[in-house]
């Protein structure tokens, strides 16, 4: 019995030889961690099973983000038929229905994408024709500007000579000592227009290297085609920002009485904005801050969590976006403009004012012809013009037509008006 209590006296002599915990073996010793060059640095990301499914798979996501997509679908729809209800300025209205379709676009597509969340990759698709739109979006933008101030031949006029002030916070540092010329906005044009050759060029690639296996979102691996395409990407896009505030600096006092800031702010907010917002959270889903998927039953590839929290928060979005645009491009401007020139449209009586449905649907026509801006990027990248500036008339059709385009506020399409281009000669180089 002593020697079960004395110190330093081993337990298989305390016990005895025959004892059976004095037969056990001895527990092997710990084995330390492998520290070698395989240990990745950044956390792994939290698995989440079937039985604990993240928000963006409960049909509590699926309703708000519906919620708030077919608000703005309502809101933004009815802008756009006001807009080619009186649809008294062409020009402009063109480019401002084209910006508008952006939120109808950016909502359904991010919507649809979230609904088939748990089909793997789906999102890569769906995002094609968003990537495609928004290049659109940003060359009508830059059009529309240019339509607020006459065109090329009268912006030249009144910026032509005037040396370029130096800021850095616009870019126009390393322009000092120049003078505002062609060069300028043909510099505007083919920046923004590059844009909307990349970005469909871009999701094409997407596309087919998904269908290869070599495009997962977030995976910057150098055999991975998403670590080149975000560098293009990045590229491009800031060319064309770049492009934007250069020509934003030249006529921001000629562009003041149309408040540009708003309609710049949103514009851009809406497609660079929630460019690096999907970047962001790529890469928070690397770092392992957005939980992964482990489930049989569910089908989700790397990064398409981060994909499907970004279609959410683009969903929520597209609302405010919805109610700023149509602040920002409001159609009573054109409506005051229409009744001043056409007197005010019929009336179905006690519905109120009845809607010119063949008049509309020939603007919407009109408005989604791109014919417009393959004439400009001809104009702004052919050598035999670039010592040319570009000035539209339109003409206007029969007076038969005119009498259609009364009961339809004045739509250039309805009227049958001709819309001509003049090219001015100017020597200026840049």
């Amino acid at each position: 019995m002593l020697k079960l209590w004395r110190r330093g006296v081993p337990l298989s002599e305390r016990l005895g030889e025959d004892s059976v915990l004095a037969a056990a073996p001895a527990p092997p010793p710990p084995t330390a961690s492998p520290t070698g060059p395989n240990m990745s640095w950044l956390p792994e990301a939290p698995l989440l099973s079937q039985d604990q499914p993240i928000f963006l798979m409960t049909p509590a996501a699926q309703a708000v983000s519906g919620f708030f997509v077919w608000t703005a679908l309502i809101l933004t729809c009815h802008q756009i038929y006001m807009h080619l209800r009186f649809y008294s300025a062409p020009r402009e209205q063109r480019h401002i229905v084209r910006i508008l379709f952006i939120v109808p676009i950016y909502a359904f597509d991010s919507w649809l994408s979230l609904l088939f969340f748990t089909n793997d990759q789906y999102y890569v698709y769906f995002d094609t024709v968003r990537d495609c739109y928004e290049a659109f979006v940003i060359y009508n933008f830059l059009s529309l500007c240019y339509e607020y101030l006459g065109g090329e031949s009268a912006i030249m006029a009144e910026i032509r000579g005037k040396p370029i002030e130096s800021s850095c916070m616009y870019g126009t540092c390393c322009l000092r000592g120049r003078a505002y010329s062609i060069g300028l906005l043909r510099f505007c044009k083919q920046a923004t227009l590059q844009f909307c050759v990349v970005k469909p060029l871009m999701a094409a690639v997407t596309v087919v290297l998904q269908a290869c296996g070599k495009y997962k979102d977030g995976d910057f691996n150098v055999a991975s085609g998403y670590l080149y395409v975000t560098i293009v990407y990045n590229v491009s896009v800031s060319l064309s920002l770049y492009a934007l505030f250069l020509f934003y600096f030249s006529t921001r006092e000629l562009l003041s009485p149309y408040s540009p800031m708003l309609k710049f702010l949103m514009v851009k907010s809406v497609i660079f904005l929630s460019f690096w917002q999907g970047m962001l959270l790529a890469i928070l889903e690397k770092c392992g801050a957005i939980p992964q998927i482990s489930s049989v039953e569910v089908s989700v590839g790397e990064g398409t969590v981060a994909a499907g929290y970004q279609n959410f928060i683009i969903c929520i979005e597209m609302f405010f976006a919805a109610l700023a645009l149509r602040h920002a491009f409001t159609y009573r401007v054109y409506m005051d403009k229409s009744l001043d020139s056409h007197g005010p449209p019929p009336t179905c009586g006690a519905f109120g004012r009845c809607a010119p449905m063949k008049s509309i649907s020939s603007s919407l026509k009109e408005t989604m012809n791109p014919g417009d801006m393959v004439q400009d990027a001809i104009h702004n990248f052919s050598p035999a013009y670039q010592q040319y500036t570009q000035q539209s008339t339109l003409e206007q059709g029969a007076p038969a037509a005119v009498s259609r385009a009364r009961g339809g506020g004045g739509g250039g399409g309805a009227r049958g008006d001709t819309e001509k281009t003049l090219l001015l000669s100017s020597d200026d180089e840049f």
